[in-house]
């Protein structure tokens, strides 16, 4: 395997999923309500997807690349349905009486909430593909390396919601109920606009 398409990978990865949006107010915002393991599950699955989307890239499967571009207003049209609902959701979520005490959620919904919405975002992978071309990536390599360069993707997005949950769960503390409460309201409106300015998007 070759470590310099690893590093590329893990930079790629970390940069990718670096930019604050609705995953990363997800993050944040479960990282405060139900503690770093609900956090970090929340950003998992996105880097999950990211991984999914770096092997379409990686592998030169342009097949399916065009099937899902060909697809993406049908996967904008779920993903900012999914944005709306999770919006409302959170902006009706009740905060713990005790912010310290571990609120009883699913990991795996966690996982599967931001998995769905990263997958069904067609800008993510155009993303990659682009990326990967400009550095003559694309179909270039061999299938050992090129796993490699999608384990680094992987490892990389997975270091980034790693520091942003353990960030945001060492303030778990000091956020009481009534704090919580304006945090969820204001994380759910965020998220529903961010949801309602994606299905705009698909008529333009």
């Amino acid at each position: 395997m070759d470590l310099h398409l690893f590093v590329k990978g893990l930079i790629l990865g970390f940069a990718i999923a670096a930019p604050v949006g609705p995953i990363g107010v997800l993050c944040i915002r479960r990282s405060l309500a139900e503690g770093q393991r609900a956090g970090f599950a929340t950003g998992l699955g996105a880097a999950t997807a990211d991984a999914l989307y770096g092997c379409v890239a990686a592998f030169g499967l342009t097949a399916v690349s065009a099937f899902l571009v060909q697809q993406r207003f049908w996967l904008g049209l779920v993903g900012g349905v999914f944005l709306c609902y999770l919006g409302i959701r959170t902006f009706l979520a009740s905060p713990a009486e005790n912010a310290e005490v571990p609120v009883r959620g699913s990991l795996i919904g966690a996982y599967l909430s931001t998995f769905a919405l990263t997958i069904t975002n067609p800008m993510t992978i155009l993303s990659f593909v682009a990326v990967f071309a400009g550095l003559g990536l694309v179909g270039s390599t061999s299938y050992v390396d090129a796993c490699g360069l999608v384990l680094g993707v992987f490892i990389g997005s997975g270091l980034w919601w790693l520091l942003l949950s353990s960030g945001a769960a060492m303030l778990r503390g000091k956020v009481g109920p009534s704090l919580m409460a304006i945090v969820n309201r204001v994380s759910g409106v965020i998220i529903f606009a961010l949801g309602v300015y994606s299905l705009i998007g698909l008529w333009k």
